[in-house]
């Protein structure tokens, strides 16, 4: 209970943008650009409070993002901008008691379950250890930014992300933002990743101005999966809707004729009343015995 608390506490709900905004622990930053992704760095400054890398796992998923996934060279970059203005003075509250020094964090990178590259004979191409890990989100991205000799595979299956500036520099340099494997058990910070904005706003009804496709600095462009989410949702709704009117349809008409052969029974019942009544009382008058006839 007390774990579930504390990360409940890093956790925050508050949105603060990059632009000139301090990064706080818990606090989730979203990058100028609204089609990119927004990030929560969870940094425990108590090392007792950190966390297994399934329940970092869990807490982005309870929290509607996931553990952090580093697509390319430029999000990278991004990340260890965010983690270097953390260091430089963030203020989280009781949790960090201040700026931040050593601790890894967590990333989204993970061996795949049952694999063993130990034994290539059973299958026709031989995968390195490498090659095994993925994203826990599933992105398909095969941007890797290995520390020197890692990953060392064995017993070690799910990765972090260097964040060690006070060690002194190793062969493949300081200890800053490269990527390490590490037992899964291990106790560590984490970062959670969170879809764009553009489309949390969509999903609200929203329809800011600015929108559209995104242009790398390649030139080329870039639709986020989730706009593809959104046009498939909606689709989806419309053809609910159509499933929804058509049965409806026939109950429209059977309800429609009822009514009419209603109202045409009524009338037609109507009308035969009266004539037949005028009819009566013509007969019974016409055949009354006159009093001339009985005198006769």
């Amino acid at each position: 209970m007390e774990r579930g608390m504390m990360l409940g506490i890093v956790m925050a709900t508050a949105l603060a943008r990059l632009n000139g905004a301090r990064v706080v622990s818990g606090q989730m930053v979203c990058l100028d650009d609204p089609l990119r992704p927004c990030y929560k760095i969870a940094y425990f400054h108590d090392i007792s409070s950190r966390v297994a890398f399934r329940e970092a796992h869990q807490a982005c998923k309870v929290d509607g993002g996931s553990l952090l996934s580093i697509e390319s060279p430029a999000e990278q970059r991004d990340m260890e901008h965010l983690l270097q203005k953390l260091r430089s003075g963030a203020v989280g509250g009781a949790e960090t008691g201040g700026g931040i020094a050593d601790g890894d964090f967590w990333i989204g990178l993970t061996r795949v379950d049952g694999a063993d590259q130990a034994h290539p004979e059973q299958s026709n191409t031989f995968i390195s250890c490498p090659q095994l890990y993925h994203w826990t989100d599933g992105s398909p991205a095969l941007f890797r930014n290995w520390y020197t000799d890692e990953p060392s595979c064995g017993g070690e299956a799910c990765v972090v992300m260097y964040h060690q500036p006070t060690a002194p520099t190793g062969m493949g340099g300081p200890y800053l933002y490269q990527w390490n494997d590490d037992r899964c058990n291990m106790k560590h910070n984490f970062i959670c990743k969170y879809q764009p904005e553009s489309y949390l706003a969509k999903k609200q009804g929203d329809t800011p101005a600015g929108r559209g496709t995104v242009t790398t600095t390649g030139g080329g462009v870039v639709t986020h999966p989730a706009d593809r989410a959104d046009v498939t949702m909606t689709g989806a709704s419309g053809m609910l809707l159509v499933y929804v009117i058509i049965p409806t349809i026939p109950l429209l008409l059977l309800i429609l004729v009822a009514s009419g052969t209603c109202c045409f029974q009524m009338l037609s019942q109507s009308r035969p009343r009266t004539k037949t009544a005028v009819d009566q009382s013509n007969l019974w008058i016409t055949c009354a015995p006159k009093p001339d006839s009985m005198d006769v």
